[in-house]
């Protein structure tokens, strides 16, 4: 199935107007890739009969399953791991000294994907803190565009491949074969995570600010106006002395944003 340029162009503006996601006529064969099926299963005979069925649609049915379409997935447990050691030697010592006497850990997995970030979050705050850690409110909240990838992660089964990258004793510690290939995550662990879908895009509805957000990994779709508005958003749902982390193949730009450069991918507020 072929794509028309107006049509590319179309289907470009509308994703970038409503989701931030910015795609060069580069992406033409990833647009007729993701779409091309979907297209033929309803039966429509090219890309503007499948956009005007988008937009006309009230259900909300068909512009979940075009952005489960197009949005790409792919991550698992530990990764970047600096990260979490950085977590583990600066971020949580900063939470339990800020928040000792209300003992309220306040994380936001942002482009959360199918829930191995904030999932590998958890198994570290209990390795961390232990007993200690039910003192805590430590739910994270872990949002993402997709329902497709949320549900996934709300079901906690995964590929044992997914757990190659995590200490060997976690895999046996916070997880349970089922069937061959795939394993399911002890409900401790899952119970602590909160799954929401949210378009970053939209006004952040958040009453309380966070002690560290992530969003790794999904500012590369953005264009450099649509990032640098979401990063100052970020900073301004940050309580003082938060933590960003962003993926380590993304920058910010340190003349513009009101951040504090800390190390690669990690910024702080001050």
């Amino acid at each position: 199935m072929e794509i028309k340029k107006d049509e590319f162009l179309m289907f470009a503006n509308f994703i970038r107007i409503n989701f931030g996601i910015n795609l060069t006529e580069k992406k033409t064969t990833f647009i007729i890739s993701r779409l091309g099926s979907t297209i033929e299963k309803h039966g429509f005979n090219n890309f503007s009969d499948y956009f005007k069925y988008i937009v006309d649609d009230k259900s909300g049915e068909a512009i979940i399953e075009f952005i489960n379409k197009i949005t790409t997935n792919h991550t698992y447990f530990y990764r970047e791991e600096k990260h979490f050691e950085f977590f583990q030697s600066d971020v949580l010592p900063y939470i339990m000294e800020v928040e000792k006497h209300a003992k309220d850990i306040r994380i936001w997995s942002a482009g959360c994907s199918s829930g191995e970030e904030p999932y590998t979050l958890t198994m570290l705050l209990n390795e961390l803190l232990g007993y200690e850690l039910t003192t805590w409110d430590s739910k994270i909240l872990a949002t993402d565009l997709s329902n497709y990838v949320l549900l996934k992660g709300k079901s906690g089964i995964y590929p044992f491949d997914s757990l190659k990258y995590l200490p060997s004793s976690w895999g046996k510690k916070y997880f349970k074969d089922i069937g061959e290939s795939n394993v399911v995550i002890d409900n401790k662990i899952k119970n602590n995570v909160i799954f929401r879908r949210f378009n970053l895009m939209e006004p952040f509805p958040f009453r309380k600010k966070f002690h560290l957000i992530l969003c790794r990994n999904v500012m590369i779709y953005f264009n450099e106006e649509t990032k640098n508005e979401l990063i100052e958003k970020f900073h301004d749902f940050l309580e003082p002395g938060g933590y960003l982390f962003i993926g380590h193949s993304e920058t910010i730009d340190r003349n513009k944003s009101r951040f504090n450069y800390i190390r690669p991918a990690i910024y702080r507020k001050g």
